[in-house]
């Protein structure tokens, strides 16, 4: 048996029997070296495994995610609540609009699709609901507005796949707010929509212009933090992993000294659950990085790269069915996992096409996010249950007119190469 079967048939077995991705990546690999024939010695896996997380840009990874865990405890996502309602909130099913547009203010705060699910609707669905909304179309809206956390900068699967191919983090963050913004637009169409034909609830209270201008000075320091992170990024001024760093001091800030919803003692265990959730994200990216290190180095990659040319598949054809097959992973497993198991097998195909290096990223992103609304497992869909307490089967459905609007973009970003390059 080839080194290349083997290390896929370890890896599937040892997912069959419900071992963690990141250790049946790093098991498959060392399986495949010493059963395979390689010449090769089994320390090389950890030299990879070690190896594959000294690039500075992963420190990005870890400071996004306790950036964001900092804002959701400090204070800042109520305050960006509170400022979407105060925009939108006044028409027919403007809370519904005020939860999309939290939910794409978070995402620029997060980079979490689960994350903004939760921190959303456990602050709007229960008041959505006793206000008359309908609580499994509410639900079914949280799900698909939180799938623009991967999506509108800074997103953490950016920042893996950038990692992962070379490409520039500020450009995919460009062309991901575009996306984000467009997914953004299609969803608040499609509220307005059915807050209409369904008679949605209308808020009558009013507010003047200086309950307004006193919201959005309450909001401030919740609205600089996606421009702090964006902007050194944008500017050149600061790098991804800088930036992120940059954003941690502010959100710290913001949650001590600002609107003082944080003490130091609460810094504690958010540091802590922050270097679980880290841990296990750079845990599977170093398991990756040995596995796409055997997977090339026994020439599986290579034959894999022959047999797609050899079946003369033109560009938009491969970026479909990638995304296609990107799209089945998602239903079962998480995003980051996705993308570094399977961006180090296909980008060297799509590239060997002429495929855009940010054209590929972005369907990476957009099909891993649809792969999270999709069942059986569907993260983004079990998040939403557990904030409402309905069933997952009910909200999956409930979503679905939703989704038809986001899977239209989906298709857009798949066969536009020129909308996934726009801005850079």
């Amino acid at each position: 048996m080839s080194a290349g079967v083997i290390l896929f048939v370890a890896f599937a077995a040892c997912l069959v029997i419900g071992v963690p991705v990141s250790i049946s990546l790093g098991v498959a690999s060392l399986c495949s070296v010493v059963f395979g024939g390689l010449s090769a010695s089994s320390t090389v896996i950890a030299q990879r495994i070690f190896g594959g997380l000294q690039s500075t840009s992963i420190m990005a990874i870890a400071f996004f995610v306790l950036a964001g865990n900092l804002m959701t405890k400090g204070g800042i996502s109520r305050r960006i609540v509170n400022f979407a309602n105060c925009l939108v909130g006044n028409v027919r099913g403007g809370m519904s609009l005020a939860l999309v547009l939290a939910c794409a203010f978070f995402a620029a705060l997060s980079g979490s699709a689960p994350a903004t699910v939760i921190a959303i609707g456990t602050m709007l669905y229960n008041d959505m609901v006793k206000m008359g909304y309908p609580g499994d179309r509410t639900a079914g809206l949280l799900v698909v507005s939180g799938g623009m956390g991967p999506i509108i900068p800074p997103s953490i699967i950016m920042v893996i796949y950038c990692t992962l191919t070379g490409a520039s983090v500020g450009n995919m963050f460009k062309q991901g707010m575009l996306v984000g913004v467009t997914i953004m637009v299609v969803l608040m169409t499609e509220v307005l929509f059915f807050a209409r034909k369904e008679k949605w609830p209308k808020q009558e209270v009013k507010r003047t212009p200086a309950e307004i201008f006193k919201v959005f000075l309450d909001a401030i320091p919740a609205l600089m933090t996606p421009i702090i992170i964006l902007g050194g990024i944008y500017s050149g001024m600061l790098t991804a992993t800088e930036s992120a760093a940059v954003a941690v001091v502010w959100a710290a800030i913001a949650g001590l000294f600002i609107y003082k919803e944080l003490t130091f003692k609460e810094l504690i265990p958010i540091l802590k659950d922050s270097a679980k959730s880290s841990a296990m994200i750079l845990f599977i990216i170093a398991s990756s990085t040995a596995f796409s290190w055997v997977f090339t180095f026994s020439g599986a990659s290579q034959a894999l790269v022959d047999t797609v040319v050899a079946m003369n598949l033109n560009s938009m054809l491969f970026c479909f069915v990638v995304a296609i097959i990107l799209l089945i992973f998602g239903t079962f497993m998480e995003g980051t996992a996705i993308a570094v198991l399977l961006v180090p097998v296909l980008w060297p195909i799509a590239q060997s096409m002429g495929i855009d290096v940010i054209h590929f990223g972005m369907i990476v992103c957009i099909s891993n996010v649809v792969g999270t609304m999709t069942p059986p497992v569907a993260v983004n869909i079990f998040s939403a249950s557990t904030v409402s307490g309905l069933k997952m089967g009910d909200i999956a459905k409930a979503e679905i007119p939703f989704l038809i609007g986001y899977v239209a973009v989906f298709f857009l970003c798949v066969f536009s190469r020129g909308f996934c390059t726009m801005l850079i």
